[in-house]
Formats: structure tokens, C-alpha cells, sequence
């Protein structure tokens, strides 16, 4: 783990200087951030013209800056144009469970990314993060890192918030999750509706009619939406009923699956065949049938998402659509690099594989 970077009101380099007893103090990039109504993360690369920032803040900042006299100093400005070679990796934390938990899906996407920061000549920094952190200031300002890959995150609402700010503060950073229109930023993931859809294909070509969905259907969750979407219209074009107590929400991790599959049981709507839009929940779901006597897959077939390395190692093996972790991993890397260096780059959508196991049986 990284310990949080220092006091965030510390000048840069450059900005302390000395002064005569009643002289008037050197405007500082801090006051031009106030007066602009900006980051002071912001007013540096305004200054430094780069494109991230929009033409309209640049002019802006270059205005206020001759406004109060403000001049540039040269070599701390050389000093802060270093590179690290480092790379920083932020985990997201889900306050509701055990932060020490981190999905098994993202710690098998990390052997990728490592691997793919040593082959072009970059350490990897590692960290636990809060919404709530500066990751700015933490991580590129401090020249701890010249980029940020970031995996994991709660309700997509408040986390797209950080990412605008980030856009805002022209941070070199690349993220994995859904890739939606009007992105903050760039992102790598995979083709949520497809998978979805070929999911809930499955398991209607199985025979079974009354299936059910296990995740978070909202746009709060874009990824779990995807596929929940990719069910709906799976399920609708078989000419089957979409029936709202048939899906449950459920965020990735044990404890969600284990409700939500408890209350699915509760409606006492009949049930032959489960998706679930992660591996955890599919598995709390097995563990729920188990106990309640349902046998797997003769009584309800059951697929899932992700296919982290335990869905093979349980009874029965789970069927899962499995995202490529190695190539993500690489694409990341190689998306994060492009942007550092200026290049043009694009989101990325990675497809999934259905692998059939045991828990969904042959056709009915």
C-alpha cells in the first residue's frame, strides 16, 4: 500500500520566493487558479498549452496570468516536466464490504498489467483509493507517477464525477469498465450487451424459460446495465416474458449475491435458469440453491460473468462468459502510454467467450 502524498497545499517547486520586508508578494499559479476559478493542476498545463485543456480555460488562464504578472519559472517548470517511469494502479474500495476484499476479476487482470509496464521499461505503483482522494495531487503532481490506470468502482454516478474533474486537470489516466458515450476520459472493457445476450441465449437453447438475473439494472452500473439489457432482449425475441421480480440487484461480491438470490427464492416465482452478471454473485447463488435443496444444473442452470480462476474449481464448474484479462491488461498499458506521449487514442471494447461448464447441463 502507498501511504497518502503529504500536505496537498504545499507550493510547487519554483514558488517560494524571497522577499524584501513590504514588497509585494510574486502572484503565484495558486492565485491564478483562485481567480480563474480552476485547479492549480489546471493552470499548469493551461500555461504549458496543453491540449487537454480547452482552448477556452487556456485563454482564460493566460489572460489572468499577464492580468497579475505572473511569470514562469523556468527551471522549476523543467523540474516538474520529469518523468517518473512509474505507472499507478488505484484500486476503488467498496465501503459497504471488507476493503481488503479486492475482486478476484481485477487481481487476475494485475499479473497483465505488470508484466506489460516491464516490457516498456515502467515500475508499477500499487494503491487502495477513496472516491474522496485527490488522486491528482497524490499521484501525477507529485511526479510519484506520469499516469493512472483505474479499476474498480461503486455507483458509476459519483465515480464519473471524479473522472470529469480528472479531464478537467488534464491527468493522463485510463480506465476500465463500461465504455459509454460521452465517457469522462478513455476506457477499456468489454462488450457488455453482446455477452449479455449470448449469456441468456444459452440458457434459453438449455430449454429453460423462467430466467432470472442477478445484478444491478441501472445506469448507475453501466456494466451489470449492459447485460442486464442484453437478457431483456435475449429473453423478448425467444417471445418469453421479462418479469421485474425475475431480476434482483446485486453489486459484485459475495454478500450481494447471497441476498439478492434469497429474495429471489422468497417471490416463489419459478426459476430454471440464472444469469448473473458476475462470477461472486454466481457463486453466492450456488451457495443459496445448495442450502434451499435446488440441484445444480438439473433444477436450474446457472451462468455467470467474468470467469475469475475459482469458477473452475467449484461444484458444479461454473458456466461463465470470461473477459480476456491478459489483453485487457495490455491495452490499458498501451492506452495509457499514447496518451503520456501525446497520441491520438481511442476507448477500446474487448469481446467476451461463452465457456460452458457443468453448472448449466446439457439441453432439457
Amino acid at each position: 500500500m502507498v501511504a497518502k502524498h503529504q500536505d496537498l497545499e504545499k507550493r510547487p517547486m519554483g514558488e517560494k520566493p524571497t522577499r524584501d520586508p513590504g514588497s509585494v508578494p510574486r502572484p503565484t499559479s495558486f492565485d491564478i487558479a483562485r481567480k480563474a476559478g480552476v485547479s492549480q493542476p489546471t493552470v499548469s498545463r493551461a500555461l504549458r498549452g496543453d491540449p487537454t485543456i480547452s482552448p477556452i480555460t487556456r485563454r482564460r488562464v493566460a489572460f489572468i496570468a499577464k492580468e497579475l504578472g505572473y511569470k514562469v519559472d523556468k527551471n522549476a517548470s523543467n523540474l516538474r516536466g520529469q518523468r517518473s517511469l512509474t505507472i499507478a494502479i488505484l484500486f476503488f474500495e467498496d465501503q459497504r464490504f471488507n476493503a481488503s476484499l479486492i475482486n478476484p476479476f481485477f487481481l487476475s487482470m494485475l499479473g497483465s498489467i505488470t508484466g506489460a509496464c516491464a516490457k516498456r521499461g515502467y515500475d508499477l505503483l500499487i494503491s487502495c483509493q477513496h472516491l474522496s482522494s485527490n488522486w491528482r495531487i497524490d499521484y501525477e503532481d507529485s511526479r510519484r507517477a506520469d499516469g493512472i490506470i483505474l479499476l474498480g468502482y461503486d455507483d458509476f454516478v459519483t465515480y464519473s464525477a471524479e473522472l470529469e474533474r480528472l479531464v478537467e486537470e488534464g491527468t493522463h489516466f485510463v480506465h476500465y469498465g463500461a465504455t459509454l458515450k460521452n465517457h469522462p476520459g478513455l476506457s477499456v472493457g468489454c462488450d457488455d450487451y453482446t455477452s449479455g445476450l449470448e449469456a441468456t441465449r444459452h440458457l434459453i437453447s438449455l430449454g429453460r424459460r423462467n430466467i432470472a438475473f442477478l445484478g444491478c439494472a441501472s445506469e448507475h452500473y453501466p456494466e451489470f446495465f449492459g447485460r442486464y439489457r442484453g437478457y431483456v432482449d435475449a429473453l423478448r425475441a425467444a417471445d418469453l416474458p421479462v418479469l421485474p421480480q425475475l431480476q434482483q440487484d446485486a453489486v459484485s461480491a459475495l454478500p450481494d449475491g447471497e441476498r439478492a438470490m434469497r429474495h429471489l427464492i422468497a417471490y416463489g416465482v419459478p426459476v430454471d435458469g440464472i444469469f448473473a452478471a458476475s462470477d461472486l454473485i454466481a457463486i453466492a447463488a450456488l451457495q443459496v440453491l445448495h442450502e434451499k435443496g435446488y440441484r445444480v444444473p438439473e433444477d436450474v442452470s446457472l451462468v455467470g460473468f467474468d470467469d475469475i480462476p475459482v469458477a473452475s474449481m467449484i461444484t458444479p464448474a461454473l458456466t461463465t462468459m470470461r473477459q480476456d484479462t491478459h489483453l485487457a491488461g495490455e491495452v490499458l498499458v498501451d492506452t495509457l502510454l499514447k496518451l503520456m506521449r501525446g497520441e491520438q487514442a481511442e476507448p477500446t471494447v474487448l469481446p467476451c467467450q461463452l465457456v460452458i461448464r457443468k453448472s448449466c447441463g446439457a439441453a432439457l
